[in-house]
């Protein structure tokens, strides 16, 4: 599994986390552990599926065929037991894309929009821009842990017309249980509030389960569900995603914003990996979640034994690792400063996921053992430095 899970070389390969790397944060020198995809290379059967529709030398538009609908409803049956009906299903550009039809769709300028930081930034950002106001629900950090303060979400709710969830969440790697979606979903429905679900890493899950929210019975006329293979399979680059719109008035008004704005239009390539991944990639998941997981507990692991003064938040989902740094005794500035010019690793910033992430990077361990265990000894030579 070692072997099948090393790094490929990706610079030169206009990839946002190599190549970009200099623009976002200012060198070229430092080791890349920030934007969320992965350095593994995608399963055989997707690469297998790109090079067979490459070798056709026309690539032209493309429709969605029925195979894409039943792939999808193949893979939510086998892995979440949720039985999908093929016109609930929305082909997308992308999950982001896909946020901001919803935000359109579901309220007008002026309207609440609740959201729960530390968060993936465009849930704010998409937010803002469409002029809609923002209220956050701020999760509350307690013994090393993030949960939902339902006081202040019901009341946030009561003003709001739309609540856009990340499940599982990212950056703090939360999974919500049972009990947490069905306290959320009642107090939506209790306030006509359309739930809006990212549930893209909903893949990534580790010893917990993940719960769909549009497998509750109760939510799915009140639900969209927004998912994508990109995570799982590492194809980003290729821009398949779907939405998963159970009620027919939601659906509807999800294609006029989505119609407007003109990206109706499949990718091929995206089209067939998708299609590879949902069919074929089954075993290829499970054995990459396990050395993703070895990762995670190496990260851990270095951090005790060493005794840096950073706590890294259990993951309960996703590749990313969310990094409690505050007792490291440094201002956010100088904070970020450090892992860029001493540590020389390249890292989320905290402070982009809200205000609440303040003391906090995100480091993605979706990339080979070795790696990390290079980038592990760069943070303890540099923290030995300064301390």
């Amino acid at each position: 599994m070692q072997k099948l899970f090393q790094s490929i070389n990706r610079q030169g390969t206009y990839t946002t986390k190599y190549d970009d790397a200099i623009k976002k944060f200012g060198t070229n020198d430092l080791m890349p552990l920030w934007v969320a995809d992965m350095d593994i290379a995608s399963p055989e059967c997707v690469q297998d599926a790109m090079r067979n529709r490459a070798a056709h030398p026309v690539y032209g538009y493309t429709v969605y065929p029925p195979r894409y609908y039943d792939a999808i409803q193949g893979w939510m049956k086998r892995r979440f037991d949720w039985e999908v009906k093929e016109e609930w299903i929305v082909p997308c550009y992308g999950v982001v894309p896909s946020m901001n039809f919803a935000i359109e769709a579901y309220s007008s300028k002026g309207d609440g929009v609740v959201i729960q930081s530390p968060i993936y930034p465009p849930f704010a950002s998409s937010v803002k821009r469409k002029k809609r106001k923002l209220y956050d629900n701020t999760l509350v950090y307690k013994n090393g842990r993030y949960e939902i303060d339902f006081e202040d979400f019901e009341k946030k709710i009561k003003v709001s017309k739309i609540f856009l969830l990340c499940s599982p969440h990212n950056p703090t790697g939360r999974v919500w249980d049972e009990k947490e979606l069905d306290k959320m979903i009642d107090i939506c429905l209790i306030h006509g509030v359309v739930i809006v679900s990212d549930e893209i890493h909903g893949d990534m899950v580790y010893k917990k389960t993940h719960y769909i929210l549009g497998s509750v019975e109760k939510a799915q006329n009140h639900c969209v569900i927004l998912n994508a293979p990109s995570k799982t399979f590492n194809v980003a680059g290729l821009n398949t995603s779907y939405a998963i719109i159970p009620d027919d008035r939601l659906r509807r008004r999800f294609h006029v914003k989505q119609d407007k704005s003109g990206i109706t239009n499949g990718n091929p390539f995206g089209i067939e990996a998708l299609m590879a991944a949902y069919e074929e990639g089954d075993l290829w998941l499970d054995d990459l979640k396990h050395y993703l997981a070895g990762n995670i507990s190496f990260i851990k692991d270095f951090i005790v034994q060493h005794k840096l003064p950073i706590t890294p938040i259990n993951v309960e989902a996703t590749f990313l690792v969310w990094l409690d740094c505050r007792k490291m005794g440094l201002s956010h500035e100088a904070l970020a400063d450090f892992f860029i010019h001493h540590a020389k690793l390249g890292l989320n910033d905290g402070k982009s996921f809200g205000k609440t992430g303040e003391g906090f990077m995100r480091l993605n361990v979706g990339t080979s053992r070795e790696l990390l265990e290079e980038a592990m000894q760069r943070l303890l030579h540099a923290y030995r430095e300064i301390k």
